[in-house]
């Protein structure tokens, strides 16, 4: 069964487009031009990836996103016009797994996409293993063959790239990794100066384990170097 990709953009030429390269690498393409049928969408179907444009013209990227993110997991990769770091950061904040700025190589959005299904196939499809693998740091829990985590007895609800960056941090706790060792980890890919995908994921993890700002109990920062847990 081919894997339902959501894709919302108001320009037509750009949707037409995406839908075209997506549907040529054998998806199942709904196309979209605003927000509230892309929703309708969204309960109907059983998706497993969305592609969402920022600007709509009945809401925006951003909100639509964080209203998919209140029951729904699925990769979100955003699209944007906007180059100003701060709307970057708004989107992966928000639960976006991804982002790619508009002019975009359409080949270049096909591959991410590949990758976030690759990443959430794996996180959906992983069987407990003979041996488990987890981490326990006074209450904190990540058990790796299941892919789950609870804080306090509490079950998170984290994307695969969320796992992936605290299991990660998990496996070399003691230590500080930085944002560029992070980055080339998690997402496989060269990571490029003032690359603030990184922090907007740490932010995340952290507001989903209700740490607070100035002095987080788990996942601390290194300033200057990068982040460690402890």
């Amino acid at each position: 069964m081919a894997d339902k990709i959501l894709v919302v953009d108001d320009e037509k030429e750009i949707a037409d487009l995406v839908e075209l390269y997506l549907k040529n690498d054998g998806y199942e393409v709904f196309k979209f031009y605003n927000g509230r049928d892309a929703l309708a969408c969204v309960e109907r179907e059983n998706l497993s990836l969305a592609v969402l444009d920022v600007m709509l013209p009945d809401t925006d990227g951003f909100a639509l996103c964080q209203k998919i993110r209140e029951k729904h997991m699925f990769p979100i990769i955003m699209l944007t016009a906007k180059v100003e770091a701060v709307d970057k950061i708004t989107g992966l904040t928000l639960g976006a797994d991804d982002y790619i700025t508009k002019p975009f190589n359409p080949l270049e959005l096909a591959a991410r996409v590949k990758t976030q299904l690759r990443r959430y196939t794996k996180y959906n499809t992983a069987q407990p293993g003979t041996e488990r693998h987890e981490y326990d740091f006074a209450g904190l829990h990540v058990f790796r063959d299941s892919r789950k985590c609870s804080l306090f007895g509490r079950d998170l609800t984290l994307t695969p790239i969320e796992f992936d960056i605290l299991w990660y941090l998990c496996e070399h706790k003691g230590t500080v990794v930085s944002s560029e060792e992070l980055f080339e980890a998690v997402w496989g890919e060269k990571y490029l100066d003032n690359n603030n995908t990184v922090m907007a994921h740490i932010a995340r993890l952290r507001e989903k384990m209700k740490e607070p700002r100035r002095n987080p109990r788990f996942i601390k920062t290194v300033w200057g170097v990068g982040y460690t847990i402890e």
